[in-house]
């Protein structure tokens, strides 16, 4: 370790590749030499006796042997004899797998290819509505048993079965924040396509999982939450559900479960001997969430570590309970998600299906639902209307028509027509796509509202004239006005989520983009006094063009 070598072909994790080295014929590293030295030797016996550790920890015993310089570690595994054993998919297999495959081999392939680009010609063929509409608007990337999911939708009769009805089809989210953000969205827009197409969606709340903390795509534990601060999380987010599904008792009707209900009940050591044969170490490790803190030499806590079994007996459980057959999510579950397929299999028998959407990033590779300014947040007593509509209607040129198709509702063929627009007609694109997905959410009233706000803020050049109902608004007092110099402009445009901190703010004044009342705020330590007010009972506050707020005086 640290001399910068490489092993040459043995796969040797004790040595790192050096970024100097210019050779290309194989150079091994002391560990894997055959004419081995003591360290060397040291080496092999420190990792022998860490993996005679595990082994016993894991209540195995298995041989380590080093033969030729190269040490030898059978993986243990904890399959059933019943189990068929897990083997090595080909990275060419296809992401879309029949669960026949499942029985023959006993996993599914670890691909992250688009299935529009493995399964074009199976995509052409499909009947059923739900898949036509996830494939005509760019939702699909992963998908388990094509063929026969498609046939379960379009209500064709399964084997020695009657005609199916309405599926019912679950995704889940975890309570880790009091609202979900626009990031959550393109999950939200699948359940509401699921259910237009005639079937019945199931939102889960994740109020067990999140007392584990999912360890997707994070570099480090989450902070462990409080019973009551997921409790206080899962209200905040349920709500927005209700504004794109419909619920009820109806047999399309959408139903809202909370894990919390059935995983807190498990007891630790009867779960262990009813599903621990369901999982091996070797397949876990093989998830991209884990490989990819493993590689950055992150830590992977034993609790989160179980998160994939936790989210695996979820869709067992659905199953039992609710009848649930097809699991929905982002392709960063995957490996989670066909998890509980195979768990279904093996536990009762059951074909389950399993449906990926690809992770949504904006033109220039962000990830989707974050700004400079902060989260995009879904409820309103986070963010407000005017801030949500700004949002989409400063997309990039080149989003617009991909999320025209995947945030709006509009018909295909007027996507296809804003999509041709160039130059500064791209702007009604935009502004198109701002009203349909602010519309969605917030309803139409909010949007006279925003429009009016809109015309105050760009043509009577952001002096206060016109409608301000829609901008984040914050309350202050005469008393902290008049007390102390009266309240910093710095503090005030962090309470109104005009900057992400303090420091924020100081450089936004004094790069000349904060202002009050349309003119430039100069002094970057500068506070607000009663005399900003003048005869008006509120001063509106500008971050650049195209966010502002408004502090009002409280009476």
């Amino acid at each position: 370790r640290g001399r910068g070598r490489t092993c040459g072909g043995t796969s040797c994790r004790m040595c790192t590749p050096s970024v100097s080295q210019k050779t290309t014929r194989p150079v091994h590293c002391r560990i894997a030499s055959p004419s081995r030295s003591k360290i060397a030797r040291s080496y092999s016996m420190k990792i022998a006796m860490s993996c005679a550790f595990l082994g016993s920890v894991l209540g195995r015993t298995s041989a380590l042997t080093s033969s030729g310089g190269v040490l030898a570690r059978p993986l243990p595994s904890f399959l059933s004899a019943a189990s068929p054993p897990l083997r090595r998919r080909s990275s060419r297999l296809s992401s879309a797998v029949a669960p026949s495959a499942v029985a023959e081999e006993g996993t599914f392939a670890d691909d992250d290819r688009s299935i529009y680009a493995t399964e074009a010609e199976a995509l052409s063929k499909i009947r059923s509505p739900f898949l036509q509409t996830m494939r005509d608007r760019g939702f699909l990337h992963q998908c388990t048993g094509l063929a026969e999911l498609d046939a379960l939708l379009a209500g064709e009769a399964e084997e020695g079965g009657a005609a199916a009805g309405p599926v019912a089809a679950y995704l889940g989210f975890d309570a880790t924040a009091d609202s979900l953000h626009v990031g959550s969205l393109l999950q939200i827009m699948i359940l509401r396509h699921y259910q237009r197409s005639g079937h019945k969606p199931i939102v889960l709340i994740g109020g067990g999982t999140s007392k584990v903390g999912d360890p997707t795509g994070k570099d480090e534990s989450r902070k462990l939450l409080t019973e009551e601060t997921i409790q206080k999380n899962a209200d905040g987010i349920s709500a927005v559900f209700q504004k794109f599904l419909q619920f009820g008792d109806g047999p399309t009707d959408a139903a809202m479960v909370n894990n919390d209900d059935w995983l807190s009940e498990l007891g630790y050591l009867q779960f262990l001997r009813d599903y621990g044969t369901a999982f091996t170490i070797n397949r876990m490790m093989s998830f991209e969430s884990v490989k990819q803190r493993m590689a950055r030499d992150s830590p992977l806590s034993f609790l989160e570590f179980n998160y994939m079994i936790l989210q695996a007996y979820d869709f067992l459980e659905l199953h039992r309970r609710l009848g649930v057959r097809l699991q929905l999510g982002g392709s960063d579950q995957w490996g989670n998600m066909v998890s509980g397929v195979e768990l279904g299999r093996k536990a009762d028998r059951a074909k389950l299906f399993a449906v990926t959407a690809p992770l949504v990033t904006t033109a220039d590779g962000k990830k989707m639902g974050k700004t400079e300014g902060g989260a995009i947040w879904l409820n309103a007593d986070r963010l407000s209307e005017y801030d949500y509509w700004q949002f989409w209607r400063n997309t990039a040129d080149a989003d617009v028509g991909r999320f025209l198709r995947l945030f709006t509702e509009l018909p295909l063929e007027r996507v296809a027509e804003l999509e041709k627009l160039t130059g500064a007609q791209i702007n009604d694109a935009k502004i198109v796509l701002a009203d349909e997905a602010t519309r969605l959410l917030h309803g139409d009233a909010c949007l006279t509202n925003i429009r009016e706000t809109v015309k105050s803020m760009f043509t009577a050049k952001g002096k206060g004239e016109g409608d301000t109902s829609s901008l984040p608004r914050i309350f202050v007092t005469r008393e902290e006005l008049e007390t102390e110099g009266g309240v910093r402009f710095a503090d005030l445009f962090l309470k109104l989520e005009l900057a992400s901190s303090k420091k924020d703010a100081r450089r936004l004044i004094q790069g000349g983009g904060a202002k009050m009342e349309g003119e430039k705020i100069q002094d970057q330590n500068g506070a607000m006094t009663l005399e900003c007010f003048g005869d008006k009972s509120e001063v509106t506050l500008r971050a650049g063009k195209k966010r502002a707020g408004v502090v009002e005086l409280q009476k």
